[in-house]
């Protein structure tokens, strides 16, 4: 989409531009090998395109999109130490490549640095900017907390999963788009609608992720056809068939997932017939919906610029209109 090009080569010539001391080497270059990843800046882009839609210009926004951006890489580092996992976008993690001393400590400087960004914000919003951030940074680590909690729980509740994925993938995308508004000094009510926008988007994304997981065709999703089943996750559909299941189907379903002697294509096989059975694919698809059009409305809701707007929903419906 040519619009969010735009945004992305400006955050990604504003990266060029931040700098990081050369010594010492092995606090500094994870940071610098974390953000050189790459991937699509959608958090920093939708911090621009807040700041625009409300009549706001780029550069008055770009520091707080920059910190933001920042900010979220440190979550991915600090996530991949607890997660143990090896790879990020196709590339070592920090923990992996140096040792997770490194990744910690890098970690913490990349947190610091993202204050100093935003730092630079609109002097006269910024106490708010700092506040939208700061509530946004602790639902973050609340939600990451939550996530982990419940590996170890069986009696996780479908509101209890909603409010996790709300507040460990979504709110960043709602205070991204809130920091964007207050850098053009918007209303606070438009910002506060743009912060519901980005949020229920986040929360459509995630529902679709857990549909698309299982659903979905690998080779052009880019996953491994049930890899949260193997790899035992909590997800809506898992959660809304022990809601929905008979005795005799709950029993199958715990057998499966507590089962650790199995053939990976059987245990594949056999939840995702049980989803179909419960028709579970269709509960959140309507779940997905309902948080997709909540977006939508607070969109239209918003006193921006009408063209701004019309980038967002299409940002939004090119999110959503994923092949499945």
């Amino acid at each position: 989409m040519k619009d969010l090009i735009r945004y992305q080569d400006c955050i990604a010539e504003a990266f060029g531009r931040l700098g990081f001391p050369s010594q010492p080497e092995e606090l500094y270059e994870p940071i610098r090998y974390t953000l050189a990843m790459g991937g699509k800046r959608m958090r920093p882009v939708l911090v621009l395109l807040g700041a625009e839609l409300m009549g706001g210009k780029l550069e008055d926004a770009q520091h707080a999109a920059l910190a933001i951006e920042v900010f979220h890489n440190f979550t991915l580092l600090h996530d991949d130490i607890m997660d143990e996992a090896p790879l990020r976008r196709g590339m070592a993690t920090v923990h992996t490549k140096w040792n997770s001393n490194i990744a910690i400590l890098s970690g913490d400087v990349m947190l610091v640095e993202a204050y100093k960004l935003l730092s630079k914000a609109p002097v006269s919003t910024l106490p708010e900017i700092l506040h939208v951030f700061n509530t946004a940074a602790t639902d973050v680590c609340e939600g990451q907390q939550w996530d982990m909690n419940f590996e170890g729980q069986d009696d996780v509740k479908l509101s209890d999963y909603l409010n996790m994925i709300r507040l460990k993938t979504a709110v960043l995308l709602g205070a991204a788009l809130q920091i964007g508004a207050l850098c053009a000094n918007a209303p606070k009510n438009d910002a506060i609608n743009l912060y519901e926008f980005g949020c229920h988007l986040g929360i459509a994304f995630q529902l679709q992720d857990d549909i698309l997981d299982v659903f979905g065709d690998p080779e052009i999703f880019g996953k491994q056809a049930g890899g949260d089943i193997l790899s035992n996750k909590k997800t809506y559909l898992k959660l809304r068939a022990l809601e929905k299941a008979s005795t005799e189907q709950a029993s199958e379903l715990r057998k499966w997932y507590s089962n650790k002697d199995f053939n990976s294509i059987e245990k594949v096989t056999a939840v995702t017939q049980l989803f179909e059975n419960l028709d579970v694919r269709e509960d959140a698809e309507m779940e997905m919906r309902r948080h997709y059009d909540i977006a939508l409305k607070s969109l239209h809701n918003v006193q921006g610029s009408e063209t701004h707007k019309g980038v967002l929903e299409q940002f939004a419906q090119e999110l959503m209109v994923r092949v499945k």
